[in-house]
């Protein structure tokens, strides 16, 4: 299994090695998913699983997991942008 490397936003610094299949396939997800404008936790999952490829998460498996593990990762490498909105919103740069 090919291993990638992910940053966390809150741990700054912090390094952690993730499968590169799922997070190359979620990430690939979650951006075609998002639209411009700011979307929730909830948005942002219900636009994502559609996109994502049934071997990779059968059934949309786990999804919630990656979806934060790449929004985390995308926020430390400024690709998207959080809002200090309640609930949370995000977009992409």
């Amino acid at each position: 299994m090919t291993k990638i490397a992910v940053e966390n936003v809150n741990t700054p610094g912090k390094i952690t090695n993730v499968d590169a299949a799922k997070y190359t396939a979620m990430r690939h997800a979650m951006l075609k998913g998002m639209s411009s404008d700011p979307m929730t936790y909830a948005q942002i999952k219900t636009a994502t699983l559609p996109h994502l490829p049934e071997d990779v998460f059968p059934g949309g498996a786990t999804a919630g997991w990656w979806i934060k593990c790449v929004q985390l990762d995308l926020e430390a490498k400024n690709a998207l942008t959080r809002h200090a909105t309640k609930p949370l919103t995000w977009t992409k740069v």
